[in-house]
């Protein structure tokens, strides 16, 4: 009788403990070594694509590929680092008439859910703060991949893309019909704490 409330006692453990969630583990993205970017491209003139970058931004993330949405991101930009490898264009756009780096030297992103769509891919909707406004947008992202890199570590990767209309962040400035819109690209490389 014993054996038998023994075995039932560790059985019931056993099922207990397999179906706790697992813990998401804690990322810093890692842009000291430059493995992760945020790049745009908009149209000119509806000739050409123009691209830049945010040289300078900081971010974590948490992640459980067990329970993916359950994930979280936060991502801090600093605006002043805009580059599009032409410095009176820079200029142009660190002034008061687009980004107004001045007034706004840093844009927010904070998820508030993330919702998978197959494998290794999701949505994430979250609030972008960007000129002094803040919008519920939504990423599509997908896994790139993660595990144990040579230094010891444990590393993950995602991209993820989604679209802007300027006017909804208060940029008013008129840059044609084609460029109404700005395509934003987060490539991110977290390393797990």
């Amino acid at each position: 009788m014993k054996l038998r409330i023994a075995a039932l006692a560790a059985s019931t453990s056993l099922a207990l403990l397999t179906t706790l969630p697992a813990s998401a583990a804690d990322y810093v993205i890692d842009t000291k070594n430059a493995h992760a970017s945020i790049t745009f491209r908009i149209k000119h003139l509806g000739f050409s694509w123009l691209t830049g970058r945010f040289d300078k931004f900081s971010g974590n993330f948490s992640f459980d590929d067990k329970n993916p949405d359950a994930s979280k991101v936060k991502v801090e930009i600093d605006t002043t680092s805009v580059d599009t490898n032409h410095a009176e264009r820079d200029k142009h756009l660190r002034g008061a008439d687009l980004l107004d780096t001045d007034g706004f030297p840093t844009a927010t992103f904070e998820s508030t859910s993330v919702k998978t769509e197959g494998t290794d891919k999701a949505k994430i909707t979250g609030k972008l703060t960007l000129h002094g406004v803040t919008k519920e947008i939504t990423i599509d992202a997908e896994r790139v991949g993660g595990g144990k890199d040579p230094w010891g570590g444990y590393r993950d990767g995602f991209v993820g893309t989604t679209e802007l209309t300027l006017a909804d962040f208060g940029i008013k400035r008129d840059l044609g019909p084609a460029a109404k819109t700005v395509e934003l690209t987060l490539s991110i490389e977290g390393i797990r704490q």
